[in-house]
C-alpha cells in the first residue's frame, strides 16, 4: 500500500519535473542586437558562405603542394606469349613483374607554379570577404525585419487605441440617441467607423505575426517558436557623417575590397599565360626492379642486376604554338581593363548609395519632428472635439474627423520612427561596417 501510494506520489512528480525545461525554455527573448548575433550563428545563408571560404583554404594549401616534389610508384605484371631469344638462347621469361618509384621536383615553372599559388591566396581573402558581405546582408535585412515588427507592434497599439476611442464614441453617441438629443445617422456612422477600425487593427496584428514568423525564419527557428522580440522605436544619432562615411566605406566595404581583389586574381591569371613563354625545368629520379616473381627479385637471367636507378634532368620550352599563347595573354589583359571599369563603377555606385543613406536620415529626421507636433496637436484636437460634443456644442462628425486625424498623425510618426531607424542600420550597411545593436558597439 505503501510503495503504491509512494507510485502516485512520485509520477506526477516526474512529469512535473521532465515539463520544467520544456516551459521554461519555451519563451525565448531577444532584443535587437541578440537578434542579430542568434541569425549570424544560424542562419543556413552564413553556414554556406563559411563553408565556401573554407573551402578556398584547402585550395590555397593545395596551390602550395604543389611547390614540393611529388612521388609515385607503379607495379605491373607482364605476359608475353613465348620467352624472349637471342640467337635461340632465352634472356626473358614469358611473364615478369615489375616495381618502379620516381620522385620529380619542379624546378622552374616560368612562374606559373608561383602565379597560381598567390591567385589560389587572393581567391582565398575573397572568399572571406563575400563571407563578411554575406554577414552585412544578413545583419541588414534581420534589422530591417526586426524595425519592421517594432513598427507593426506599434501599429497594433495605436489600432487598439483607435477601436477604444471609437467604440467609447458609439456608446455616447448611442445613448445620446436613445434619449432624443442626435439622430440615428450619428449612431450609423460611429458604428461603420468603428468596423472600418476594428478591420485596420485585423489587418495590423497580421502585419505584426507576419513579421514575427519572418524573424524566426532569419534566426532559423520554427515558425511558431514563442520569441519575445523587445524593443522600442528610438531615436539613434547618426553614427558619422559623408566624409567620414566614404572614409569607412572605402577601408571596410566587402563589394569593393572584392573588386580590387577581382584585379589582383586576373593579374595573376595574366601571369600563369605568360609562364608558356619561358621554359620550364624539372629534375627526377627513378627507380626500378623486375622478377619471375610478384616479389620482384630478379629471376634465372637476372640473378643480380634486377634493381636500377636514374636521375634525370629536363628543360622544355615551346618555342611556337601559333599565337595561343600570345592571344591568351591579350585576352587576360583585357580581362583585367574589364574588372578595372567594373571596380570603378562599383565605387561610383557606393558614393550614390551613402549619400543617398545620409539624405533618407536627414529626411526621416526631420519627418519625425513634423509627425510628432502633429500627433500632439491632433489629440488636443480630439479632446476638445470629445469635451465639445459631451456638452452638446459639437457634432459626432466632429469627435470622428479629430479621431481620423489622429490615427493618422500617429500612423505617420510611427512609420517616420521606423524609417529613421532602417535608414541607419542602410548606412552602417553601405559602409560595410557590422553593427548587430545599432549601438554604436560594433
Amino acid at each position: 500500500m505503501y510503495a503504491a501510494a509512494r507510485r502516485r506520489i512520485f509520477i506526477p512528480l516526474l512529469l512535473l519535473a521532465l515539463a520544467l525545461p520544456v516551459s521554461a525554455h519555451a519563451e525565448m527573448t531577444y532584443d535587437l542586437e541578440a537578434t542579430v548575433r542568434k541569425a549570424l550563428a544560424d542562419n543556413p545563408s552564413i553556414e554556406a558562405s563559411r563553408a565556401t571560404a573554407l573551402g578556398a583554404e584547402e585550395g590555397r594549401k593545395a596551390a602550395r603542394g604543389a611547390f614540393g616534389p611529388s612521388l609515385s610508384s607503379t607495379y605491373s605484371y607482364t605476359y608475353n606469349d613465348h620467352k624472349k631469344n637471342t640467337r635461340q638462347n632465352p634472356i626473358s621469361d614469358d611473364d615478369y613483374y615489375t616495381l618502379t618509384a620516381s620522385v620529380t621536383q619542379p624546378v622552374f615553372t616560368g612562374f606559373n607554379l608561383l602565379s597560381t599559388y598567390q591567385k589560389a591566396e587572393l581567391t582565398k581573402e575573397s572568399a572571406e570577404l563575400a563571407k563578411n558581405l554575406t554577414e552585412l546582408s544578413l545583419i541588414l535585412n534581420v534589422q530591417e525585419n526586426f524595425i519592421n515588427l517594432l513598427v507593426a507592434r506599434e501599429n497594433v497599439r495605436s489600432a487598439q487605441a483607435t477601436v477604444d476611442r471609437l467604440a467609447s464614441q458609439l456608446q455616447v453617441t448611442q445613448a445620446y440617441y436613445d434619449v432624443g438629443l442626435q439622430p440615428r445617422i450619428d449612431v450609423l456612422r460611429a458604428e461603420v467607423q468603428l468596423s472600418d477600425a476594428e478591420n485596420s487593427q485585423l489587418q495590423a496584428q497580421n502585419a505584426l505575426e507576419t513579421q514575427h514568423a519572418r524573424l524566426n525564419t532569419l534566426l532559423n527557428l520554427p515558425l511558431e517558436a514563442d520569441v519575445d522580440y523587445k524593443g522600442e522605436l528610438t531615436f539613434i544619432p547618426t553614427p558619422l557623417d559623408l566624409e567620414s562615411s566614404l572614409d569607412v566605406a572605402a577601408s571596410n566595404r566587402p563589394d569593393l575590397l572584392i573588386a580590387r581583389k577581382a584585379v589582383e586574381i586576373a593579374a595573376k591569371d595574366l601571369k600563369i599565360r605568360e609562364s608558356d613563354f619561358y621554359p620550364h625545368a624539372s629534375a627526377s629520379f627513378n627507380w626500378s626492379r623486375m622478377g619471375d616473381h610478384p616479389r620482384v627479385d630478379g629471376s634465372e637471367f637476372a640473378s643480380t642486376e634486377f634493381s636500377s636507378w636514374y636521375a634525370k634532368g629536363t628543360v622544355s620550352w615551346e618555342l611556337f604554338s601559333w599565337g595561343t599563347t600570345y592571344y591568351a595573354t591579350q585576352q587576360a589583359k583585357q580581362t583585367i581593363a574589364q574588372l578595372k571599369a567594373e571596380e570603378a563603377n562599383t565605387w561610383q555606385e557606393a558614393l550614390y548609395e551613402i549619400k543617398s543613406r545620409h539624405l533618407s536620415i536627414g529626411e526621416a529626421a526631420k519627418r519625425i519632428k513634423v509627425a510628432q507636433k502633429t500627433v500632439d496637436s491632433a489629440q488636443e484636437a480630439y479632446r476638445m472635439a470629445l469635451a465639445r460634443y459631451q456638452a452638446q456644442v459639437g457634432t459626432n462628425n466632429d469627435v470622428l474627423d479629430a479621431q481620423a486625424d489622429l490615427s493618422s498623425a500617429e500612423a505617420s510618426l510611427t512609420k517616420a520612427q521606423g524609417d529613421y531607424m532602417i535608414s541607419i542600420a542602410r548606412l552602417y550597411n553601405a559602409v560595410g561596417e557590422k553593427n548587430p545593436g545599432l549601438n554604436g558597439n560594433p
